[in-house]
């Protein structure tokens, strides 16, 4: 079912994504995670968010650091994109069938 998924750029994305909806730059990440004790500067996250390949416990103090309580992974939205070509195809189908 996850095959095709790279679990590297959705993490990436995932951050990012509650980056944007806090309007928090890289620099302030830094800041903020620098609060919590994590010793991360705006080239360490710039390098870290670009490759996409950081740990668990780094998207855990950047999500804590962001006060996320919630986050969605967005993994679902292949399925989601698959299934409504389906369903797109398949009314298509029946729609050639009717004329």
């Amino acid at each position: 079912m996850f095959d095709n998924v790279d679990w590297n750029e959705q993490s990436k994305r995932l951050l990012k994504s509650e980056l944007v909806k806090r309007g928090i730059s890289h620099e302030e990440l830094a800041f903020l995670l620098n609060e919590l004790g994590a010793r991360e500067t705006k080239a360490s996250i710039d390098s870290k968010i670009s490759r996409g390949t950081f740990s668990a416990a780094f998207l855990l103090q950047c999500l804590n650091a962001l006060e996320c309580e919630v986050f969605d992974p967005i993994i679902k939205e292949q399925n989601i994109l698959k299934e409504s070509r389906a369903k797109y195809n398949l009314s298509k189908g029946l729609e050639k069938t009717r004329k």
